[in-house]
């Protein structure tokens, strides 16, 4: 059967999140029912590169997709899109990779944005977008305690319970902090994440951007290892998977 790589974007509200579950709607059965009218009525299995939770919005995730029919990335993409309505999640464009690849353990790197909406008025036009937080935030220091978290550690500190990896151990490449505007923009890189990893490490930080802990706090939480130690997990709006990236590269041809 040909295997279809999807670049697909949604808005995280709305869904219980990428994975099918027993009740509620997922990104995952939206697509895969939408799959099941190219695919002869046989509803196919929709793989991810990232299994984002509730709430969590994407702009650049990747998935598969097996069919039955040999069909242009173009035909896929406007047949998905047709379908998947009036939900929002969007086929950005299709790719014909090799049937061994594999949009999850193909993936050598992944990206992350969180963005904090940092001002006393609530928001009306980014809500369910951002983290709102009304109280000032210390960028300089929560970026400077960031760089105390990059490279090759054991990561228990700021996993969820809830985690099935089988451990704790990941390279974080890129963690910085800036303000733009109103906003305190977080951008996260790594070849792998844990379960809630991310929002863990923006509610840490938060703690030294409201000036409750040193700089070196985080450092020490990592060390640590104790999630119980951390900041809190900072809420699934303000979080949105950017991209991911694969060698060899994928053609979106459509």
């Amino acid at each position: 059967m040909p295997r279809y790589a999807l670049l697909v974007e949604y808005d995280g509200a709305g869904f219980v999140g990428w994975q099918r579950q027993a009740e509620g709607v997922s990104v995952q059965g939206v697509l895969e029912e939408a799959g099941a009218f190219l695919n002869g009525g046989m509803v196919p299995e929709v793989g991810a590169a990232g299994r984002t939770d509730s709430g969590v919005h994407a702009e650049g995730q990747v998935a598969q997709i097996d069919l039955s029919a040999d069909l242009p990335g173009e035909r896929v993409r406007e047949a998905l899109n047709a379908r998947t309505r009036p939900h929002r999640v969007s086929v950005l464009a299709v790719a014909r990779p090799g049937p061994e690849w594999s949009a999850r353990f193909s993936a050598v790197h992944r990206r992350y944005r969180y963005r904090i909406l940092n001002r006393r008025a609530r928001p009306a036009l980014e809500e369910g977008r951002v983290w709102h937080v009304p109280a000032p935030l210390d960028t300089a220091a929560m970026h400077e305690a960031a760089q105390g978290l990059l490279g090759h550690h054991d990561f228990s500190a700021f996993r969820a319970a809830t985690c099935q990896a089988k451990h704790a151990m990941r390279t974080l490449d890129r963690l910085d902090v800036s303000r733009e505007g109103e906003e305190v923009v977080v951008r996260v890189e790594a070849r792998s994440f844990l379960h809630h990893q991310v929002r863990n490490l923006v509610g840490t930080l938060a703690k030294v951007g409201w000036g409750q802990r040193p700089v070196s706090w985080p450092r020490q939480v990592l060390e640590g290892r104790d999630r119980r130690k951390a900041g809190q997990t900072a809420p699934a709006e303000g979080l949105c998977f950017v991209g991911v990236r694969y060698e060899p590269g994928l053609d979106w041809g459509a």
